[in-house]
């Protein structure tokens, strides 16, 4: 499997709280804190949600 890692790189301040609960279940708290994770369909799939809030990179 591969492996992507998040970054948060933007705030969550004025953020549906929809798009904060997707943060925090990548488990990312605040700007430029980064996370791996498998890539899967679930995990695909917030980070479409907040692409706009990340930066994706593939490892």
């Amino acid at each position: 499997m591969s492996k992507v890692r998040v970054t948060q790189v933007k705030s969550v301040i004025d953020r549906t709280k929809r798009q904060k609960d997707t943060i925090k279940a990548l488990g990312l708290r605040k700007i430029n804190h980064s996370r791996e994770h498998e890539v899967t369909p679930q995990i695909l799939g917030m980070i479409e949600k907040v692409k706009h809030l990340l930066k994706v990179e593939h490892i």
